[in-house]
């Protein structure tokens, strides 16, 4: 599944205010070495570099699109293309840093057990993922693919992402290798400027699995009647926006 930098920074400053918040709960004052682990077009790595510096700081990422957004917008900061899956750094590191990347492996517990022997002493793995499953958004991409004349396609193959695991999950995978795990859920209420916006979104991120699996030949049809799904779904407000609602969790593991 390839991905369009254009498409996800449509909505940069919403994508983006996670990954502040989750910089914000980093508690090393100086770092030597940073890897923003699926760095997109360099949002994320953007705000690393402007607390740290840019000294020691890289990005990587699988999506070739991705990365050639993340150059043009950081020109001097080293990206290059990893499958997370498997990588590892080659000499520990001071902060593994993940906006909104591994909801996408479904594998990602043990990967973040690995990623964890690849940090200094007081290092951090720092995780923000979404947690919007059971959100209209999500729910309606489903009735919507098993609605039209593609749903065979999505009888035989379900592209339904996995739910993540339970928060204890996370904690209890990774305090063996921490002296500190803080897991936290934030909810956005990102005010939008009408349903065609949420669709849009979510274009860039969720849907494209869905959109991929329908085809290109049911892509209008499966976009409309998934926006007059979401049309029903989230109502005006008395500016005429509407609100769409972001669950997300947060995980900062320290290790000892």
């Amino acid at each position: 599944m390839a991905w369009s930098a254009s498409q996800y920074v449509k909505f940069e400053d919403e994508r983006t205010r996670p990954a502040r918040d989750l910089l914000a709960q980093v508690p090393m004052e100086r770092i030597e070495r940073a890897v923003d682990l699926g760095c997109g077009p360099g949002n994320s790595t953007e705000l690393i570099i402007d607390r740290y510096g840019a000294a020691g700081v890289s990005g990587l990422d699988s999506d070739r699109d991705m990365l050639q957004a993340a150059r043009k917008r950081l020109p001097g900061t080293d990206f290059v293309e990893a499958d997370l899956s498997t990588w590892q750094p080659k000499q520990p590191v001071d902060l593994l840093f993940a906006n909104a990347v591994f909801q996408w492996l479904p594998n990602h517990l043990d990967i973040f057990e690995r990623l964890m022997d690849g940090l200094t002493p007081g290092g951090a793995l720092a995780v923000q993922m979404p947690d919007n499953l059971t959100e209209p958004t999500h729910l309606l991409m489903e009735e919507t693919a098993h609605a039209g004349p593609w749903k065979a396609a999505f009888e035989a193959r379900s592209v339904r992402r996995a739910p993540l695991p339970a928060p204890s999950s996370y904690y209890s995978r990774l305090i063996g290798k921490a002296r500190r795990v803080d897991i936290w859920h934030t909810a956005y209420n990102h005010p939008m400027a009408d349903a065609a916006a949420i669709v849009e979104w979510v274009k860039g991120t969720g849907l494209r699995p869905y959109l991929d699996h329908a085809g290109e030949a049911h892509r209008e049809a499966f976009l409309a009647d998934y926006l007059a799904r979401v049309e029903k779904a989230y109502p005006e407000m008395s500016d005429g926006r509407v609100l769409l609602r972001f669950p997300r969790i947060f995980v900062v593991a320290v290790k000892g």
